[in-house]
């Protein structure tokens, strides 16, 4: 069973939304109060899962009790409820880099909510997808002292999750890539943009070839996230634009509600934008975008598929893979939701599947020395 607690200062807003997840019999609303400084002393007693927490309240608003929820219970998943505003975006997005697990994008207005089966499903997703992996958490670290500690290597292993190898889980390829990539491409959701933080920032300056990215995301949080990454990682990122030629060195993030491909126009590479029907439920989606720069760069792709609810992204990287490009993922321990990079790892595609820390210097290696 998932325990859940909602924090929002409008009693309305709450027995809406758990009026919504009362129908699943996996989840149960423990506690339901109206401010920060409320959620702080409820957690205190524990039994809490995932919370979702509202951004402005009184009192105490949710911005301010995340760390000291956090303090509390490190594993607690916290999903932050925001508004489609940029305002919001904005602070969602500074929530997720102090540690939020995800974000919900929140209907406007009451009646909005009683009838947003969009909402009704992305919430009931998140919190199964994230106690999900609290449980898995919780489970490994009670089953063994050490559990937290990574493994060490063994003589001539490859650069991959040393748990996931050891247990037979995952079957990997080596490279097939002959020279170094080309083009850089990266797929996200659940806990992304903590993750895209911790690899971009990490990237040496002598990695010349752009990055494009896909994050699940709506079109008002791409905006902020791309300025965020600017600011935290020292490299200049932006949406990506139709017709825009992609460039060495930056980093293009597709925008909300489109889908960001990548074609050839003579000598250049030049981006391309659409609205075609959502894949695996999202738009903008990972697997087109992997299809797409497969085509445009042949074998010399590196994809990266890191933590994400589903399977976005498993299907292009197969297609990556099979054109020669290489595919990595993140592993299950250092994932939010190990969900797109479990998906992918498990059709034997991937060179190499790692911790969160080690994908930079995956990437540095690859990128610059043309080996891993």
């Amino acid at each position: 069973m998932i325990r859940v607690m909602l924090v929002d200062d409008s009693a309305i807003i709450r027995g809406l939304i758990k009026r919504m997840i009362d129908p699943e019999t996996n989840i149960e609303v423990v506690a339901s109060v109206s401010n920060g400084e409320l959620a702080v002393k409820r957690l205190e007693t524990g039994g809490i899962d995932v919370i979702v927490l509202d951004i402005e309240m009184p009192v105490m608003d949710g911005l301010t009790a995340l760390p000291k929820l956090l303090a509390i219970d490190p594993k607690v998943k916290i999903v932050m409820a925001s508004t489609l505003t940029m305002q919001n975006a904005e602070v969602s997005i500074e929530a997720m880099k102090m540690g939020a697990a995800d974000y919900v994008p929140k209907p406007t207005s009451t009646a909005k909510i009683g009838g947003a089966s969009e909402f009704r499903d992305s919430i009931i997703a998140k919190i199964n997808a994230l106690g999900g992996s609290r449980s898995s958490l919780l489970s490994r670290s009670q089953a063994s002292p050490t559990a937290s500690k990574p493994a060490k290597p063994t003589a001539g292993a490859s650069p991959v999750s040393k748990l996931a190898a050891a247990a037979g889980q995952i079957v990997l390829r080596p490279s097939p890539a002959r020279f170094p990539p080309e083009v850089v491409a990266i797929g996200s959701s659940t806990g992304g943009p903590q993750a895209l933080f911790e690899v971009l920032k990490n990237i040496s300056a002598t990695v010349k070839v752009p990055i494009l990215i896909t994050q699940h995301m709506p079109a008002s949080f791409t905006a902020i996230l791309a300025k965020h990454i600017s600011g935290t990682v020292g490299r200049e990122c932006s949406e990506g634009v139709d017709g825009e030629v992609v460039k060495p060195g930056r980093i293009y993030l597709a925008p909300g509600d489109y889908h960001m491909v990548v074609e050839t126009q003579g000598i250049n590479k030049v981006i391309r934008l659409n609205q075609e029907p959502p894949e695996n439920f999202c738009r903008p989606a990972v697997d087109p975008m992997f299809r797409s720069i497969s085509e445009a760069y042949g074998g010399r792709v590196l994809s990266v598929v890191l933590t994400g609810m589903g399977a976005d992204g498993s299907r292009g990287a197969k297609v990556v893979a099979e054109g020669g490009g290489t595919v990595i993922t993140q592993d299950e321990k250092t994932s939010v939701v190990w969900g797109m990079p479990s998906a992918t790892a498990a059709l034997g595609i991937c060179s190499a599947v790692l911790p969160l820390q080690d994908i930079a210097a995956y990437v540095n290696n690859f990128v610059v020395k043309g080996r891993a």
